[in-house]
């Protein structure tokens, strides 16, 4: 765990892929103790989902606080796995951010609650713009 460690011990997280990577040993820990047998997806070009445990495809949002009133993410093709798949999971993972797991918050989305909230999904249109290397760098040396 990144960070400096707060009075109890426990470090806080900090940066997005340390959020995830302690959401997803959250989840596969979860899984395990239910019973199911998880596997790391997310390096599989073809899977649409982070975790495939047993029954349940599961794709993770991880979220350093809350996610109370926030919009949920999904890629297209999570989309419509979700939309179509009924072994599809969505889990909420909160309270990330502080460190420490037993303070997490675990929220599964799924079945008839998750097609109330696909329902009123919207298709967004972004672009993404590219940050090469040597732009970065240059920008960089600009720096006072």
């Amino acid at each position: 765990m990144a960070g400096r460690p707060m009075a109890d011990g426990v470090a806080p997280l900090v940066g997005n892929a340390a959020i995830e990577t302690a959401a997803l040993l959250y989840v596969m820990a979860h899984e395990r103790a239910a019973g199911r047998e998880p596997a790391d997806t997310r390096h599989v070009a073809s899977a649409p989902v982070d975790v495939v445990s047993s029954d349940r495809l599961i794709e993770i949002k991880a979220a350093g606080g809350t996610t109370r009133g926030a919009d949920i993410w999904l890629e297209p093709a999570q989309y419509e796995v979700a939309r179509t798949d009924p072994r599809f999971h969505l889990y909420l993972v909160e309270n990330v951010r502080q460190g420490d797991p037993a303070q997490f918050r675990l929220i599964d989305l799924h079945g008839d609650r998750l097609h109330r909230l696909l329902a009123r999904a919207r298709e967004r249109r972004y672009f993404t713009v590219p940050w090469p290397v040597a732009d970065y760098d240059d920008a960089v040396k600009a720096l006072p």
